[in-house]
């Protein structure tokens, strides 16, 4: 009996997947417990149609995070912080991800979020830096922080 796996079944399918199964399986476990349904036309056809609608809103997302990553990535873009700093040019405290965030949206008003931000540590002196962020898996952009002397 063919079925439409509905989730994944380990050992024998995976959700959306088409799959020929033994007819007492089907009908005793996949079927009762929800895990499949049979594989009629218009099973199939309502399947297509959920995979169509699936991919075209993974391409819009993939363009959004292209967008934010051309503004991102755009010479004025330089987020600007200010902190206290002593002689060395080393802050008192430090600037993390978080911070860098609300200035980007205060700036700018791009929103990205915190833990998409590859920040190994905060902030501990002025200057320049480059920080990436992962906006989507296939979309990596750099944004440029400015830390200044308050």
């Amino acid at each position: 009996m063919k079925v439409i796996f509905l989730e994944d079944v380990k050992g024998r399918g995976k959700k959306g997947e088409v799959k020929e199964v033994p007819d007492g399986y089907a009908n005793n476990f996949l079927i009762k417990n929800k895990k499949a349904e049979p594989a009629t036309n218009a099973n199939v056809s309502a399947l297509r149609g959920q995979k169509k609608a699936a991919d075209r809103e993974a391409a819009e997302e993939k363009a959004e995070a292209e967008a934010l990553k051309a503004k991102l990535e755009d010479d004025k873009t330089v987020v600007e912080l200010k902190a206290k700093a002593g002689t060395d040019g080393r802050l008192f405290g430090a600037i993390s991800s978080k911070q860098v965030v609300e200035a980007l949206e205060k700036q700018f008003g791009l929103k990205i979020d915190k833990r998409k931000m590859d920040m190994k540590e905060p902030i501990r002196a002025l200057g320049y830096r480059t920080v990436t962020v992962k906006l989507h898996h296939d979309v990596e952009a750099k944004i440029r922080i400015h830390t200044d002397e308050q």
